[in-house]
């Protein structure tokens, strides 16, 4: 078939790659470049990078509301368009724009988890699996009919990061499968409950500060799901300190007092505590906290 594709980062890329193996992709559509890094350059996207090396069409609108924009869309002429964190919201023209319509992959087992930051949200909630789902999109967020489902289980040792890749592998295998498939997957497509939906809200960078005052198990979860971003942090001595690992430990105290930081770094929660096991100093890389504690000591303090 001939494929519209639009989607902008690493999750995305995935994808992209093993559609163009099996499909015609006739164009690529991703957000514009943005300034990022120390020189503040100008970066193109992966899967504007990827797409520019390999020969194929990118376009980088601003919007896709404009009829200028919509026209030059529906002058493609392609049998679908399949999306994947793209970045922009989609217009009824464009989604209605080719024949077998526009679908979506999204990084949830819908109806849970609709919205900006399913991977992140599934972690932190302490569920025990996520997945993929393929979807047709409409304009509701996230609201269309189901296709296709993929699961993963979510364990103790899950990150965000790790989640993110294993869904990325899955929904790029996944909507190989949607597309050779896709006049049966349509016919059958599944509507979604709407009373089991739950909504994965975009994460606000003032939650990776720390609060003591959860329980230990509630921080570990949340330093799971945001590994590597944000990443959970503390404030020592005016320092932020990232935590990346940390366990749980059978200890308590008052919230937030270092209960050991010699020769382990155990820090009291609100219910039990946390044993730092990796975190990463101001300026510095990740270390484990052995590597930290031999050349540094956490006072008997209070973390505020």
């Amino acid at each position: 078939m001939k494929v519209v594709f639009m989607g902008t980062p690493e999750f995305a890329l995935s994808a992209l790659k093993k559609i163009a193996k099996k499909h015609d992709v006739i164009c690529v559509y991703t957000r514009e470049p943005q300034i990022a890094g120390r020189g503040n350059k100008l970066t193109k996207s992966p899967v504007h990078q990827w797409s520019e090396e390999n020969g194929i069409l990118v376009r980088t609108p601003k919007t896709l509301r404009s009829p200028e924009a919509q026209k030059e869309y529906a002058d493609l002429r392609a049998d679908i368009a399949v999306v994947a964190a793209y970045g922009l919201i989609l217009p009824q023209p464009i989604i209605e724009a080719f024949p077998k319509g526009c679908i979506n992959i999204h990084g949830s087992l819908l109806p849970r988890w609709r919205g900006a930051a399913p991977i992140q949200r599934a972690i932190e909630a302490g569920d025990d699996k996520s997945g993929i789902t393929i979807m047709n999109i409409v304009q509701a967020l996230d609201a269309g009919d189901m296709l296709l489902k993929g699961e993963v289980k979510i364990t103790k040792e899950t990150t965000g990061e790790i989640l993110h890749d294993q869904l990325a592998e899955l929904g790029a295998e996944l909507i190989v499968q949607a597309l050779n498939q896709i006049d049966e997957l349509q016919s059958k497509a599944e509507k979604q409950n709407e009373s089991l939906v739950t909504y994965a809200a975009k994460i606000d960078k003032k939650e990776s500060l720390i609060d003591f005052n959860l329980s230990a198990e509630e921080l570990e979860r949340k330093i799971r799901a945001f590994n590597p971003y944000p990443a959970m942090y503390f404030e020592y001595k005016g320092e932020r300190i990232k935590i990346l690992k940390a366990e749980i430990c059978h200890q308590n105290g008052k919230a937030g007092m270092i209960l050991e930081g010699e020769q382990a770094l155990i820090i009291a929660c609100g219910k039990e505590a946390l044993s730092v096991q990796e975190l990463q100093r101001a300026g510095k890389k990740k270390m484990t906290i052995k590597e930290v504690l031999n050349g540094f000591k956490f006072e008997n303090i209070v973390l505020s």
